[in-house]
């Protein structure tokens, strides 16, 4: 059994720029990905968080401590600044040492961001059955 390292990625909103939304957000965000891949955060290499240009108020990566991923190397950065994009974004590229084949993983895009991969957000509730299809 070979073991790779696969990336998931997901993205969410806030209305807010507030600490206790983007928390929120992230949270719900990571635990609709481990829910639909049956992550174990024993497996998961690192995660990268990016934020649109005005979300500033919180790391998403302290709701992900909060979850107790205390021992995977995290960053967070900005995205780049590009005119008409979704704003107040969160996105994540998580590295996860798993055996499951790249068109097994199950990407997240949930509240308004499921318009930027939407057929994403489609293949969530159909290959998912125990994520909440809810702001999909």
């Amino acid at each position: 059994m070979t073991i790779y390292c696969r990336g998931i990625r997901g993205a969410t909103t806030v209305e807010h720029n507030t600490r206790d939304a983007i928390l929120e957000a992230t949270r719900d965000l990571l635990e609709r990905i481990i829910a639909a891949n049956d992550l174990c955060v024993e497996d998961v290499a690192s995660a990268i968080f990016s934020t649109t240009p005005e979300i500033t108020a919180e790391f998403p990566a302290v709701a992900a401590r909060e979850l107790g991923w205390l021992d995977t190397a995290l960053l967070c950065t900005h995205e780049m600044a590009v005119p008409d994009s979704l704003e107040r974004c969160i996105r994540v590229l998580i590295h996860w040492n798993t055996t499951r084949r790249a068109d097994e993983i199950v990407h997240v895009y949930i509240r308004e961001a499921h318009h930027l991969r939407p057929e994403r957000a489609l293949l969530l509730s159909s290959k998912a059955q125990k994520v909440p299809s809810a702001d999909i």
